[in-house]
């Protein structure tokens, strides 16, 4: 538990910069395609796949902005194949994100989401565009959805709804993806779907969620080399103001999308290190995150 805290010691300085003009790609993402529960005796396909989406994400310029080697995006996206029929796929995936924090060597997770209502057809080698104004098929919506849902939740942690524009042109997919017919689009499809993750994202309902992603990250986490007492006082405050988003909304999707992420980098940075009063926080906590409580119960000074 004590791993984190040792993380935040003096390196080389890294500075955050958001570079206008000039573009490159902005993701350095892994991707894993497990067919292995799938009885198909040609497996190239499901390699093939998996190379061709790695390859869509991290050759594909999604913004504007230039991000230099050291900035891109740190992801991986596993997608569990579970049926697989005449070049129709089905399956779950499983998107992990992380960000680096200021003045240190280590990486804070941000965005981790199981979707388990993929399906798609692809068909060997076929090639992956991306229109922003066209509907092209399911598979390239899906991936074109999370690159931008990453993109603004990533952008949410350096400035204050500063991933807007980005969760703006993932509404844009679902929008034009709902001619599809494919699950996970429309409102009327359940709870927990593309389109309720971005609805969220976008509702004033649940500001509070990117507020303290914003200020966890940014005033929080990002000072933290500097002064660990003042940023785990910081972080624990700006937990406990997700109270005001449960009070509104308990359980909600986004809420979960927080602890999800955070679960276990609140136990490691609460448990060691310089000493704080963590009393309303431990309340806080089992209340906003009961599914959790195995994991808060570890948290120790």
């Amino acid at each position: 538990m004590k791993l984190l805290i040792g993380l935040f010691k003096v390196v080389p300085l890294v500075a955050f910069l958001i570079v206008s003009a000039a573009s490159a790609q902005e993701f350095d993402a892994v991707v894993q395609v497990n067919a292995q529960n799938v009885a198909q005796p040609n497996q190239t396909i499901f390699r093939t796949l998996e190379t061709s989406m790695q390859e869509f994400i991290n050759n594909t310029e999604w913004t504007d902005q230039d991000y230099r080697d050291e900035e891109k995006i740190n992801c991986s996206i596993v997608f569990v194949v579970t049926d697989y029929n005449n070049d129709r796929f089905k399956g779950n995936i499983q998107i992990s994100l992380s960000r680096p924090v200021y003045n240190s060597s280590y990486t804070t997770p941000i965005f981790n989401y199981k979707d388990t209502n993929v399906e798609f057809e692809y068909v060997e080698y076929a090639p992956f565009f991306y229109n922003a104004n066209q509907f092209e098929n399911n598979l390239t919506s899906l991936i074109s959805f999370y690159m931008y849902t990453m993109l603004g939740i990533d952008g949410d942690t350096f400035e204050l709804n500063g991933g807007q524009e980005h969760h703006i042109e993932a509404q844009r997919i679902v929008s034009l993806a709902q001619q599809s017919n494919s699950i996970g689009w429309k409102a009327t499809d359940g709870q927990g779907t593309r389109f309720q993750l971005n609805d969220d994202m976008l509702s004033q309902t649940f500001k509070e969620y990117r507020e303290v992603m914003y200020n966890y990250h940014r005033n929080g986490m990002d000072i933290f080399a500097e002064d660990q007492k003042k940023a785990k006082t910081f972080l624990s405050n700006e937990i406990v103001k997700l109270k005001v988003l449960n009070s509104r909304r308990p359980n909600s999707l986004i809420q979960r999308l927080f602890f999800d992420a955070k679960a276990d980098e609140i136990v490691s940075i609460f448990t060691g290190g310089p000493a704080v009063d963590i009393r309303e926080l431990k309340t806080a906590l089992q209340q906003l995150a009961p599914n959790q409580s195995s994991k808060w119960r570890n948290i120790k000074v």
